[in-house]
């Protein structure tokens, strides 16, 4: 192909650039066709396929970006969609967990805890689920230090009667792991 293209020519910060309007310059077709012009680069293809007609639209179409139509609007209009004493809100998406998703708890019951909840449900109203929840958050609370009781009274957040169950169960199972630890 002996079609002509402009070469780009990277630009200088430290020059200043002349900015020329069309009505200046009265031979600028002329001008802008000469200057600067080199030879396309080959598409790849051979010449007998570059002649395709199809094959010619297509790279013809190429060439050209399409723009969107640009429409005036009305001030007035524009005024009601876009108020001028528009604030930005300090959070621009927020979103709020499900209602049907559960706050799953890391801890697993083991066959210990179920004979021990199968004992006390008698007594205590105590699901499998509230069991794990109660147990996860005093495992999560205590590292090397356990809590205390007052302080599980609080974290746990159910009757004294409750609270007070699990966590003498719990303590009584960390120091009976606590103890099998230090034998091996």
């Amino acid at each position: 192909m002996s079609k002509l293209s402009f070469r780009a020519r990277a630009l200088d910060p430290s020059k200043q650039m002349p900015i020329y309007l069309a009505e200046e310059l009265p031979d600028l077709p002329e001008y802008s066709a000469i200057n600067r012009a080199v030879p396309q680069m080959p598409s790849g293809m051979e010449k007998e396929e570059e002649s395709e007609h199809h094959l010619q639209r297509a790279i013809c179409t190429g060439l050209i970006i399409p723009t969107p139509e640009v429409f005036t609007t009305d001030q007035e209009a524009y005024d009601r969609m876009y108020p001028p004493n528009y604030k930005m809100p300090r959070q621009l998406i927020h979103m709020q967990p499900l209602g049907l998703e559960q706050d799953v708890p890391d801890y697993d019951m083991d066959s210990s805890d179920e004979v021990w909840i199968s004992q006390q449900s008698r007594r205590l109203d105590l699901t499998p689920l509230k069991f794990e929840q109660m147990m996860d958050r005093l495992e999560k609370s205590s590292g090397q230090m356990v809590v205390k009781l007052n302080e599980a009274k609080a974290l746990l957040k159910q009757d004294d009667e409750v609270s007070i169950a699990v966590y003498d169960y719990w303590l009584n199972k960390r120091l009976k792991m606590v103890i099998i630890i230090k034998k091996l």
